[in-house]
């Protein structure tokens, strides 16, 4: 089965709008088609930002929210991330490199494509929500 990391800002589009990272959540990580890995370091980086005011402003964001966090900690495969890496430039990011190392994941999807510069970090390939979906997400 192919390996997943979901960076925050891609959990986020897929809450507030109607597009591909809704897709990949729906379609993909929920239905466990992909395995979603995690780190608890990340994980409490998804529950702080979903829980953040100028979210609010979406209807039922709150609700998908908690819904989509319960259900990504009952099916994520999470990995204890013991080794730093010191990679980007956004050092807060520097954890999504280090779950890659850990897990082997496939694919890490972020649209943060300013911080992520790389498009590769040991076996993992760093890919756009677009990217992955049109090229490597697995099809039924």
């Amino acid at each position: 089965m192919q390996k997943l990391i979901l960076d925050t800002n891609v959990i986020v589009s897929a809450l507030i709008s109607s597009s591909i990272p809704t897709k990949i959540l729906y379609e993909l990580v929920l239905p466990k088609k992909v395995e979603l890995c995690l780190s608890e370091e990340i994980f409490a980086e998804y529950i702080e930002v979903l829980n953040r005011d100028k979210f609010a402003k979406f209807v039922n964001f709150k609700t998908k929210a908690e819904v989509v966090l319960s259900k990504l900690r009952e099916i994520a495969a999470f990995y204890k991330t013991d080794q730093k890496v010191e990679v980007l430039t956004d050092t807060s990011d520097n954890k999504f490199l280090e779950l890659a190392a850990v897990s082997s994941a496939d694919y890490l999807t972020t649209g943060n494509t300013l911080d992520f510069t790389l498009t590769e970090f040991e076996y993992t390939r760093i890919l756009t929500p677009r990217v992955y979906w049109d090229n490597y997400a697995p099809r039924d």
